[in-house]
């Protein structure tokens, strides 16, 4: 295992974790993100007076995907880690170990779509209007994904060697108390 820096905070890291473990992680996150679309989407429903739900549709998608921006960048600059992340032990960092700023934490946000955007494309290009069979590709794409990152040096996910990042597994503390003889 390949710890990340020298200083006592950062002996706690170590990468890269394993794929269930960021594949759970995200699914979590999902859970979690299920809850703050909801709020924001019923807060622009409200201040938009929006009656309908195909109404003003395009302008909630915007204002949501403003939302996730925000919250994923705040959360990245200021620790590294969601509130998924901080469960499953992952933290995003620079390559060097050191943490995002906000700025590049706003760029992994947007690329971190490259996760979703095959998908969305193959249900556009064959005009496919079934939930079912829109998840079953999204699905796909997201598994395809997955996968072909474990093929990559450091089994780093596009979008993280694009923006000179990567998610590392951060012990419990109670384990790095452990490890260190304390």
């Amino acid at each position: 295992m390949t710890m990340v820096g020298d200083s006592p905070a950062s002996q706690s890291l170590i990468a890269p974790p394993k794929l269930p473990r960021q594949m759970a992680a995200f699914v979590y996150e999902g859970v979690l993100l299920f809850g703050v679309l909801m709020i924001f989407g019923y807060l622009y429903s409200s201040l938009t007076q929006q009656r309908h739900a195909l109404q003003g549709k395009s302008g909630l998608q915007a204002f949501l995907f403003v939302i996730l921006g925000i919250y994923f960048s705040w959360f990245w600059s200021r620790s590294g880690q969601t509130l998924a992340m901080k469960t499953w032990h992952l933290r995003v960092v620079r390559s060097d170990g050191s943490s995002l700023t906000q700025a590049r934490a706003l760029v992994r946000y947007v690329l971190a779509w490259l996760w979703f955007i095959p998908g969305l494309a193959v249900a556009h290009v064959f005009q496919l209007t079934s939930s079912g069979q829109i998840f079953g590709v999204l699905a796909l794409g997201v598994a395809l994904y997955a996968g072909l990152s474990r093929l990559r040096p450091g089994a780093q996910f596009l979008h993280d060697i694009l923006c000179d990042t990567r998610v590392v597994w951060t012990r419990p503390p109670n384990e790095v108390s452990a490890a260190s003889g304390r």
